[in-house]
């Protein structure tokens, strides 16, 4: 052989063994992870579901890939992503919201799908039942709806001589509106408050919402949990300084933006736990066999510098209600 050939040859195999050697790497599974939050209102759910992935083996980047999609209150969006996520044959779907599971369940019958949801999954047709969710459903529960009474008491606890009450609710996200209208307005009628039902699914409604507060001459605001509402955390923190309304919320970073009070589970916890199940299923756990969890654990925060620009002296037997008073 000649020596030029050689070379040419001890060359091409130099060119040839890292792209072999390459072809050889396995490929990372890929988690889908959908939120309809902005995405910099999503870094503390990330952050859980990575530390529920990591307590199951899995680390990102290293033994799985994590694919974020932030829809931003898009819910026109969820059709087409999940039936990308299906064609493209991700690993798992994960996702905090109904919507969101509903759809990744009609567009996919074996990629297994893990939620965080605030409604009845049995009910919702996602699961047959939680101890045995019998298809390719399962995930965590944590009854936003059926905290809503409750959360609306703490309310007027804070403002006891209020009477007018309002509750916003956003009619795109359809099962928890709906929800919250059966259970909200019973528990109003039990404790004699007037709740006045506004709508809003825009940053302009919104705004318009609380002209109609102001006129309407309403007292005090009821939230209704929502992941669009939650991503205009910042939005309602202003408006209701500025009209001094009080207002309850379903998250801490409701709260932790400037408003008066939150009660409702730990989100964290919930997306750690999807991230727990997501982890077991990348091992071989089949989502029918796994039940589906449900929140112990609810959480309930004021905070303290809002209720003093609100002229709200907080009840000492309602502080020692709170888990956290922010100050």
């Amino acid at each position: 052989m000649r020596r030029r050939e050689f070379i040419s040859l001890i060359g091409g195999a130099a060119a040839t063994w890292p792209l072999a050697a390459q072809a050889q790497q396995p490929t990372l599974p890929v988690v889908a992870l959908v939120n309809l939050r902005l995405a910099e209102a999503s870094v503390r759910l990330a952050n859980a579901f990575r530390k529920g992935l990591d307590e199951a083996g899995y680390v990102e980047s290293q033994n799985v890939t994590v694919e974020y999609n932030w829809l931003e209150g898009r819910f026109d969006r969820l059709p087409s992503l999940m039936a990308d996520l299906a064609h493209r044959r991700v690993a798992v779907i994960a996702t905090g919201n109904i919507l969101a599971a509903q759809a990744a369940k009609a567009a996919t019958t074996t990629i297994p799908i893990v939620f965080a949801i605030g409604d009845d999954p049995v009910k919702l047709g996602l699961v047959a039942s939680l101890a045995r969710p019998g298809g390719n459903v399962t995930g965590y529960n944590f009854l936003l709806a059926e905290v809503g009474t409750k959360r609306l008491e703490l309310l007027h606890g804070l403002v006891p001589k209020a009477v007018r009450f309002a509750m916003l609710v956003n009619p795109e996200n359809v099962p928890i509106a709906a929800r919250t209208l059966r259970e909200v307005p019973e528990g109003a009628r039990a404790i004699g408050l007037q709740l006045q039902i506004l709508n809003a699914s825009t940053a302009d409604e919104i705004e318009a919402a609380f002209v109609t507060l102001v006129r309407e001459q309403i007292e005090a605001l009821f939230v209704a949990p929502d992941p669009y509402f939650i991503s205009q955390r910042a939005q309602f923190a202003t408006l209701t300084a500025r009209y001094r309304i009080p207002a309850a919320y379903s998250t801490r970073e409701d709260v932790e933006a400037g408003g008066l009070m939150s009660y409702g589970t730990d989100n964290r916890e919930a997306y750690r736990q999807v991230g727990i199940y997501t982890g077991r299923i990348l091992k071989g756990a089949k989502p029918a066999d796994m039940p589906v969890l449900q929140s112990t654990k609810f959480e309930f925060l004021i905070n303290a510098q809002t209720a003093k620009a609100l002229g709200i002296e907080v009840p000492n037997s309602i502080q020692l209600l709170a888990d956290e008073v922010i100050e």
